[in-house]
């Protein structure tokens, strides 16, 4: 089942059926270990509505109190691109020692205001030279700390920035416009198989300038292991997105520029799209 937030209210997709949810409050809907049983009992208990699609036309970010968190060198690919990135400072060798390390990569990403949806404009720094988008599974967790469905993040990031200096870290990761989240939620009882494929596409004026894809099975950590660190010490009243990391980054003479079309799909989530601001 997919949960929608549209600007009309909240849908609950399912078999290609739309059903509206009464609840008002996001975060009271979301925030539930028995989210999948709660939608379940929505389209039980509600008649689907035929024009209720209509509201996909006007999607916001399945976010309203959640923080968004995310995960860095969970892909090898991933680690010989911050290593390439960091080699001239000196801290290549950060990103290799992560990725052997018990204790994975985490970092704050952004509020939800800082964050787009749907067709949202994301935005590249001012001050950065080599800007890239990162298409990740994201993971929605409750307060309590369980998965209970999945997203499709994208994680903005200024290499020339990261590069510079691993300590300039959150300036080249969290910024207005740095993170993009949905279409939807999708809301099952089984984890996602190992060959559910990650892809990106990236497009400039009509044209193809850039195409990748990733199966989540070359994930070197396991989503429960990513969600056990991140809720060690840290609580989350409303619930909370966490993005897993990419395995997907383009060559390195590659850099975004105002008006490329990001898409990145992950199904059954769907595809999230946006543009450059």
């Amino acid at each position: 089942m997919k949960l929608y937030r549209t600007q009309q209210g909240f849908l609950v997709e399912k078999d290609d059926a739309f059903y509206p949810v009464k609840e008002q409050q996001w975060d009271n809907f979301l925030n539930d270990d028995r989210l999948y049983e709660k939608m379940l009992e929505v389209t039980q208990r509600t008649s689907p509505d035929a024009e209720a699609g209509d509201q996909l036309q006007h999607l916001l970010a399945p976010i309203e109190s959640q923080e968004i968190w995310a995960s860095g060198v969970t892909y090898f690919r991933s680690k010989v691109g911050r290593q390439e990135e960091s080699k001239g400072s000196g801290g290549g060798e950060f990103y290799a020692l992560v990725y052997e390390a018990e204790r994975p990569e985490l970092f704050f990403k952004s509020t939800p205001y800082r964050a787009v949806g749907p067709g949202g404009k994301v935005s590249i720094r001012r001050d950065s030279t080599w800007d890239v988008p990162e298409p990740e599974l994201t993971l929605v967790i409750t307060s309590s700390g369980k998965i209970v469905g999945y997203t499709i993040g994208n994680d903005m990031s200024s290499r020339s920035i990261e590069g510079e200096n691993p300590l300039y870290l959150p300036q080249a990761k969290t910024y207005d416009g740095s993170a993009a989240v949905g279409p939807c939620i999708y809301v099952t009882k089984d984890p996602l198989p190992a060959d559910t494929l990650i892809q990106m596409e990236i497009r400039r004026q009509d044209e193809r300038v850039f195409e990748g894809s990733i199966e989540i099975s070359q994930m070197k950590r396991k989503p429960e292991e990513l969600v056990s660190f991140l809720y060690r010490e840290c609580s989350f009243p409303h619930g909370s997105l966490l993005m897993t990391g990419t395995g997907i980054v383009p060559e390195n003479e590659f850099t975004l520029q105002q008006g490329d079309e990001i898409r990145i799909t992950i199904e059954p989530i769907g595809t999230l799209v946006n543009f450059v601001k």
